[in-house]
Order: C-alpha cells, then structure tokens, then sequence
C-alpha cells in the first residue's frame, strides 16, 4: 500500500521497520522536531527520522498538523492510509479524513483500557496482569475510535516498562503488518464501560514514597525504568533505584534495615524493599553488592520522605 507513517519514539520505530520489510510503499514519515538530548544537549533525531533517512524516506517534522501548510504536504502525497504510532502530535479531523482507507493507530494496550500517553507505565503501576496491543481506526476521540484487530500479552512479574515496551513493539509490529495485508477490516466499537486514562509520567511520580506499600513501590521501580528512573535521597545524596524485590520488614517507613555487603533494605508503609540496583548522580548503575562496596550507608539511617500534596 501507498502510506504515510507518523511515529516517534523506539516502539514507532520497530512497525516502521516491519513495514518496509513487507514491502509497503512509505510515501513520507512524520516525526517530531528534533530534540535537545544528552550532557551537550546536542539535537538529535528521534529512531523513527534516523530509521527513514536510512532507508531513503522523506522525513516532515511539522511542529503541529493544524498549520495548513503541513496539512497541504500531507495531501499531497495522496497515501491510502496513515498508519500511526506513538506520534505525539494530535491529528486533527481533515488530516484524519485525507486518506482513502484513514488513519490507523499502533495503541499499547487492550482498549478501553489505558487510553492515553504512557498506557505501558501506567498498566505496570496498576499492577496489571495482561496488556496487550490495540490496532484501531482513528477518530477525533483520545484513542476512542473502533479496534480493527487485538492481541493481548501477559506482564511478567520482573516486567519493566523498557522489558515490556519491547516486546508490546515486537507485537504491534507483526499486528499492523496483517492489519494492512487484510484491509478493509470490520471495525469493531470499544466496549463502553472500562475506560482508564493513562496519563503522561511526570517526573515528580518517579520519588518514592516510603509510605506506602512494599508492593506498590516495587512496582514504581520497574514501571519507571528507563525514564524517568524510580528516586529517593539517603543522607542528603539522589540515588536511582532500578531494580528491587518485596521483602519482610519492619520499621518506620523510610528507616534503612539493612545495610551491609550484601543487601540494601527499606522499611515501607507495609514490609520493606530491597534496592538491587542503583545509582548515585553521574556515576554508574551497579548491583547492590558492587554499589555498597563504594558507598557508606548505615542502617538505621532514612531515606527522605516526599512531601505530601494536598489535593
């Protein structure tokens, strides 16, 4: 098929790819303006424009689809469908309404569920048990239009957001490869009840809250790696948690039980967390054992608690 692909990030990048393998005509890609990254905050390219420019597409990096000259280019390319994939930009009606077959979206969840921005984060805080891959028609609505084809997957007990990302790409994938073999598919509406929203991390989520349960905050600690990383500050110093385990404990949240050798473990609100992995600012992610060999923390110290924001 002639298209349009408009996609961002890496699990944009990973349909792209399997869409060129099965020999689609990829007319132009759309893509957000290059962004300011790393220590130098140097510009770079999103893995969707570096995977288009090596295999000879055009790239359009329109800072938003409502400018009517960005609007004219699309037209233009007469594509008989836009396949869509963690864009970032809201589509508007007259661009949804260009194509023949319309815009379809790669949506990272089981619809309704997890409409929104970080479906894979939030489906971790949750404590989900299954997730999946939605491919849907567009509409005006915030991933409300109707599912053409689904697939679900469950979440692993060790899942992260990157460890699932990647396999919720790997299943997008192949699920729009057959979508576009098999189009006109019978759109199918989302049910009406089950709705959730998942809205955008804000970094500020990512500072754990000793208060609360063990469980829950094993689960922050896998839903926020890579980005923006589980936190939390010992004795005046940031550390990065990316990995931890529920453990049994007792004691005042944030009071640090163990520390020795061997294991790093953290009174919560209910049992305690053990700290796998972390990171002290501008230093390295290490295992525990190699983390504790460096840094001296006693136990019977604290770990801050956040403040509480009142509503």
């Amino acid at each position: 098929m002639r298209l349009i692909f408009a996609g961002t990030p890496e699990f944009a990048r990973v349909a792209l790819q399997s869409i060129i393998a099965a020999g689609h005509e990829v007319l132009a890609v759309l893509t957000q303006p290059d962004r300011a990254s790393g220590r130098g905050l140097a510009l770079r390219p999103s893995p969707v424009k570096q995977l288009a420019l090596a295999s000879g597409i055009e790239v359009l990096q329109p800072s938003t689809l409502k400018d009517l000259a960005a609007q004219e280019q699309i037209r233009a390319l007469g594509a008989e469908v836009m396949v869509v994939a963690a864009y970032g930009l809201i589509l508007p009606q007259v661009v949804l309404d260009m194509p023949a077959s319309g815009c379809i979206n790669i949506h990272a969840s089981l619809l309704p569920r997890w409409r929104g921005a970080a479906p894979v984060q939030r489906a971790i805080l949750a404590g989900d048990q299954e997730t999946g891959v939605c491919i849907m028609q567009m509409d005006a609505g915030l991933d409300s239009g109707p599912i053409l084809l689904s697939e679900s997957l469950p979440i692993a007990a060790d899942d992260t957001a990157a460890s699932l990302g990647d396999r919720l790409a790997l299943l997008g994938a192949r699920l729009i490869v057959e979508a576009l073999a098999r189009l006109p598919l019978s759109p199918q509406a989302q049910a009406g009840a089950g709705a959730t929203y998942a809205a955008k991390i804000d970094k500020a989520e990512a500072t754990l809250d000793w208060r609360l349960p063990a469980l829950q905050l094993a689960r922050c600690v896998r839903a926020f790696n890579p980005f923006p990383g589980a936190s939390c500050t010992v004795d005046g110093h940031l550390l990065k948690v990316w990995r931890a385990a529920v453990v049994a404990g007792d004691g005042e949240p944030g009071e640090i039980l163990v520390a020795d050798r061997n294991s790093l473990v953290v009174a919560c609100g209910a049992g305690a967390l053990r700290l796998d992995e972390l990171q002290k600012a501008g230093g390295k992610r290490l295992p525990a054992t190699q983390f504790l060999v460096g840094t001296r923390i006693a136990a019977g110290s604290r770990c801050a608690l956040p403040a509480i924001h009142q509503a």
